[in-house]
């Protein structure tokens, strides 16, 4: 066994000689080079093993047997001798994925200890807290004679900003975003527009009057100035609105602005930068200006659109391979983010509209495990973000050059402050005139105190170029300053002005299915009532979306069954899968428990269920009947009828006569009233209750009732017959006696007899019509009723309450 090892390794050396070309081998006394009688001739370099390696970079060819310098590397240089030989450091060859993975350790250390202390978290937002950090951190490393790193444009623009707006973008609240996408369109649009001139023309004039120092910038200079730090952060606002708990309508209302309006500051700083390099702006170039608004902002969605669309359509093929469905939604996304950059378009909207569409999509193809990967990665990537980007914005603040100019800055903060509430005012009560639910004096106020600023604005500013900027520095200098106030003194106030002025909070509970059910059902009312009434409104335009979607889109986009279910089958299937990973999260398994079990499963965990709500297991063809029929009964879709309106609606050939009929019955119906005030004698008036009782007390004999009141007519009803006493003609009842005929036992027994009258057929007036009732007796009944003549006195042997009533 010694001697095959001894033979095997020269064979070892020969082998490892080719892979490490620059590494001295010292020849081995023992090995010669030429083979003993035993052995094979050694094989040439190129060919060991059936590989060709890759040719030397040295001309020469180096035998790997030949005898090279000890400890050298064969041209020379000495390297220095090590304590071990594989031991040592080299600090360059990790550097940038060591600082990287330091600087998200440190801001993830930082954000467990911000919320680990409540007594903190609940005075000063983390923001606040990490932009504190990042000062402190960068006073560190420059107090020891390094140079501290700057949140650069490309690094915030291409790495850090993607997920957090993704992240927005994917859990988009899309029902409280489409009722409210004309306010936050005005607020982002024309908000914008307006902050950004009112800035820039109040600081040129500012420039103007402020002295030598302020004098030579332009009035493009301080519109492009404007237009940076205009635009509320999408950053800023989710770090500090998601800790106040503000409601679902303020909350949706400013950071939907904050999102929208990325389209017109991206417009707004392309332009005047471009507009700095002309020497004359003509109309031309403002027209073409105002036209790549729309450019930006519909090919940025245009963008997103596509990439989602293909998101969802790869999704469907994903079922045989699980492990990757994560991976197409962010890298989708991603690309659209880029797509959109490369050509200057709007990257935000891109991201939002590819998040938005594709979804419903994916959610529907991927499984749940795929679904619980995206949601917590994108909220863990998100924070991290932006945990970087607060404590960068610190760092670079120490680290950054800075130019003070207290009359520029001072006016900067003045004024936006300024722009934002004249801004929100203005357009709050336009706004009003059109919206149900109108935006309270409270509700102006928050939103026009949320406006905060952050990371883009320092960025936008960064990417200025001295060569065309020389204040960069100052505008650097102002746009800190402005950041660090939104931050820190609206920030950190905010919670406490919400909690003065008893601002409506988010409901932390989620909806029951009862909610889901009722909110439904008002929105296929709302549609109906639009159908009726020929208004075109969201609930119109929306169900015409939904029924598209359904019939063309979804057979495209989701595979399987999944695509024909109506919409509450599928949010059974989702509360389904929410009970059956509730049953396993509480200690169940796949079969359900027996009590024995059940019994043993509560005693070790407490959230497990209750025993009486637990079922019994159900089989596989079972349950797969319940589904069916659940999809076919619980649910009907809506079925397209022709629309119509009064306008178009088809006359009606017997409606005039309708019209005649019911003129003529009505004035008969007067004529006959009129007749019986003429002819019928005034009844006589009841006795109060208290008179009667007074009377009865005074003479209880003669108000007495005799022996043969039993003989009282008697009305009987049957409770059980269809008949309510509406459909019933008081006119046919006939006492017994009156119609002329014997009475029988069954009218001896009964009484009043009430029959029901027969209605009348179509097109004939039961007025002029006689009728089976209308005898020659029943109209003498009729006078007789009308006229009954003086009534006479009672005398002693009659009852108290006379038949007749």
């Amino acid at each position: 066994m010694g001697a095959a090892a001894l033979r095997a390794l020269p064979w070892a050396l020969l082998l490892l000689g080719p892979l490490l070309p620059r590494q001295g081998l010292q020849a081995n006394p023992m090995v010669t080079s030429e083979p003993s009688p035993g052995q094979p001739a050694p094989l040439p370099a190129g060919e060991i093993g059936g590989f060709t390696p890759a040719p030397p970079a040295a001309p020469e060819v180096i035998h790997p047997l030949k005898e090279q310098p000890a400890n050298g590397s064969g041209e020379g240089h000495h390297k220095p001798r090590k304590a071990f030989p594989v031991l040592g450091i080299d600090y360059t060859h990790v550097r940038i994925p060591f600082e990287i993975s330091l600087w998200i350790l440190l801001a993830c250390l930082m954000k467990l200890g911000f919320h680990v202390i409540p007594s903190v978290s609940s005075i000063v937002p983390e923001s606040c807290l990490l932009i504190v950090v990042g000062l402190l951190v960068g006073g560190l490393i420059k107090g020891v004679g390094e140079k501290p790193p700057i949140l650069k444009s490309d690094i915030f623009f291409l790495f850090l900003l993607p997920p957090i707006i993704l992240d927005a973008g994917y859990f988009l609240p899309l029902r409280q975003f489409t009722e409210n996408l004309g306010t936050i369109l005005i607020f982002a649009v024309v908000g914008t527009l307006w902050n950004a001139f009112f800035l820039g023309g109040l600081m040129y004039a500012v420039c103007q009057l402020g002295g030598p120092g302020l004098n030579h910038i332009g009035l493009l200079a301080n519109l492009l100035f404007g237009s940076i730090i205009s635009a509320v952060d999408p950053v800023a606002v989710l770090a500090v609105f998601e800790e106040i708990h503000i409601n679902e309508l303020l909350h949706i209302l400013v950071f939907g602005e904050s999102l929208l309006n990325d389209a017109v500051t991206v417009v707004l700083y392309h332009l005047f930068e471009e507009f700095a390099n002309f020497e004359q702006v003509t109309i031309l170039d403002i027209i073409l200006g105002f036209l790549s608004f729309f450019v930006v902002s519909l090919g940025g969605v245009l963008v997103g659109v596509i990439y989602g669309v293909i998101a969802a359509f790869t999704s469907r093929f994903t079922s045989h391979i699980r492990v990757i469905e994560p991976l197409f939604v962010f890298l989708y996304s991603y690309m659209a983010y880029l797509s959109a950059e490369l050509f200057h378009l709007s990257g935000i909207m891109a991201l939002i509209a590819s998040g938005v569409v594709m979804r419903p999509y994916v959610e529907a193809n991927i499984s749940h495990k795929s679904h619980t990967t995206i949601k917590y990665f994108l909220k863990m990537w998100s924070s991290v973000s932006e945990t970087l980007i607060f404590i960068f914005l610190g760092v670079s603040t120490v680290a950054g050059h800075h130019y003070w100019n207290w009359t520029f800055v001072i006016s900067t903060l003045l004024f936006c402050l300024i722009a934002r509430v004249l801004g929100v005012l203005v357009l709050t009560w336009f706004i009003n005139k059109f919206r149900i639910v109108k935006l309270t004096p409270k509700d102006q106020f928050i939103i026009a105190y949320g406006g905060l600023r952050g990371a883009i604005a320092f960025s936008l500013g960064y990417l200025l170029d001295y060569k065309h900027f020389g204040m960069r520095d100052m505008f650097l200098t102002a746009i800190i300053t402005v950041i660090f106030f939104t931050v820190f003194v609206q920030g950190m106030t905010i919670r406490p002005l919400v909690d003065l002025l008893a601002v409506k909070k988010k409901q932390e509970t989620k909806r029951s299915i009862n909610e889901e059910i009722h909110t439904q059902f008002l929105d296929h009312l709302l549609t109906g009532i639009e159908d009726i009434c020929g208004h075109y409104g969201h609930h119109h335009w929306k169900d015409k979306l939904n029924r598209f979607n359904k019939k063309y889109v979804k057979k495209c986009l989701i595979a399987g069954e999944r695509s024909k279910e109506p919409q509450l089958i599928a949010f059974y299937h989702k509360m389904e899968m929410k009970q059956a990973i509730e049953l396993v999260e509480s200690g169940g398994i796949g079969k359900i428990p027996s009590a024995v079990s059940t019994v043993s499963i509560q005693n070790i965990n407490p959230k497990s269920l209750p025993v009486e709500r637990i079922l019994p297991a159900l089989s596989k063809d079972k349950e797969e009947e319940i589904r069916k029929i659940l999809r076919n009964n619980l649910q009907k879709t809506r079925q397209r009828l022709r629309s119509y309106n009064r306008h178009t609606l088809v006359a009606d050939p017997y409606e005039e006569a309708w019209n005649q009929m019911l003129l003529r019955r009505q004035k008969a119906r007067q004529l006959e009233q009129k007749m019986n005030n003429y002819l019928t004698v005034p009844a006589h008036r009841l006795d109060s209750p208290t008179m009667s009782r007074a009377r009865i007390g005074s003479d209880p004999l003669a108000y007495e009732p005799k022996a043969d009141s039993e003989n009282l007519p008697i009305i009987t009803i049957d409770p059980a017959s269809p008949q309510s006493p509406e459909s019933v003609d008081l006119m046919n009842e006939e006492p017994k006696g009156c119609s002329g005929l014997p009475p029988s036992p069954e009218e001896d027994e009964e009484g009043l007899v009430m029959r029901v009258k027969e209605p009348s057929s179509p097109g004939t007036d039961d007025v002029f019509t006689p009728g089976t009732g209308d005898s020659p007796s029943n109209q003498r009944m009729l006078r007789c009723l009308s006229d009954p003549g003086p009534r006479p006195e009672p005398e002693e042997g009659e009852p108290f309450i006379p038949k007749g009533q």
